[in-house]
């Protein structure tokens, strides 16, 4: 049954390719609601599972944030079989994100250009589909500020010493009386971008150790489009997808080295393959993300990367 409804939804994906990109993720994301119940539960041996921090996940592939930014779709992605799903990014009230259109396929490249802008509905939506939620993986949620995003003018500095110490510090500070009143440890992470330098990469990292988040990200979009050439380089946005998978191996393997072997690291950037996840794995990576290898490859590339029950 499982692979009856694979093939249906690959047999989809040529007519959602000649549509707007935004337009086809949507169509996409409510085709795969509809067709949920399709997909039998996934069972993963023993053997395949990853403990960080503090939690168990049932493989290492999951899912990056910005595919699914209210919630609205958790149980069904949540049933082609990711072990974890990162939500959002939500911020405090709805917002509806910069003018459309503003996502744009770069196909000869396997990658994707956004200007997004943080649309979302907002925290109050996202708590009500995460409480009606039966997804039984390991859900993350992304934080942002209203009218601020990755591809903000200058929003980026904010990972600069000054930047980090304010915006991390405050919310540790935070998580500590969060834990106090109700009793439970939230794990927080650091998202970075794969447009660091190496020095800055190592001052990110003495930051990390001094500060203490409980993992790091690595990495978000680029904003560097110069090695798509022309003309897709003249567009504005961050760049996600195969070309960004160098970049983020670079950041990971640099990470790793300066924060040990025990500072838990998600991957994700540019993971279009099963060779691409075994590199970042490589790397120094505890668990991957993917988002634009999904979006070009659907359930194939997640067979590649979990297997099938069938």
């Amino acid at each position: 049954m499982r692979r009856a409804a694979a093939a249906i939804a690959a047999a989809g994906m040529p007519v959602l390719t000649r549509l707007d990109p935004e337009l086809a993720h949507d169509l996409g994301l409510a085709g795969l609601k509809v067709m949920r119940p399709l997909w039998p539960a996934w069972s993963f041996p023993a053997e395949c599972s990853v403990r960080c921090f503090g939690l168990q996940f049932a493989h290492s592939v999951g899912l990056a944030a910005g595919f699914d930014k209210n919630g609205d779709y958790l149980d069904a992605l949540g049933a082609l079989g990711f072990s974890h799903i990162e939500l959002g990014t939500v911020t405090p009230r709805p917002q509806p994100g910069n003018p459309k259109p503003r996502m744009f396929r770069i196909p000869g490249n396997l990658a994707l250009i956004n200007r997004m802008g943080f649309n979302n509905k907002g925290v109050d939506h996202l708590i009500t589909r995460l409480s009606g939620s039966r997804y039984r993986g390991i859900r993350g949620i992304s934080i942002g500020k209203n009218f601020s995003s990755p591809n903000t003018a200058r929003l980026r500095e904010l990972q600069d010493r000054d930047g980090l110490q304010r915006i991390l510090g405050t919310l540790l500070e935070e998580r500590v009386a969060l834990q106090e009143r109700h009793g439970k440890r939230v794990p927080l992470l650091v998202k970075v971008a794969p447009d660091l330098s190496e020095a800055q990469v190592s001052e990110l990292a003495q930051q990390l150790r001094s500060l203490q988040p409980d993992g790091v990200i690595a990495t978000n979009t680029s904003s560097d489009l110069n090695v798509l050439g022309k003309p897709a380089a003249e567009h504005r946005g961050g760049l996600s997808g195969a070309p960004l998978h160098p970049l983020s191996v670079k950041v990971i393997s640099q990470l790793r080295a300066e924060l040990g072997a025990d500072f838990p690291i998600i991957g994700v950037g540019g993971i279009v393959s099963a060779a691409n996840a075994r590199e970042t794995l490589r790397a120094g990576a505890n668990l991957l993300q993917v988002y634009t290898g999904f979006a070009y490859r659907g359930t194939d590339l997640l067979e590649e990367l979990i297997g099938s029950p069938e």
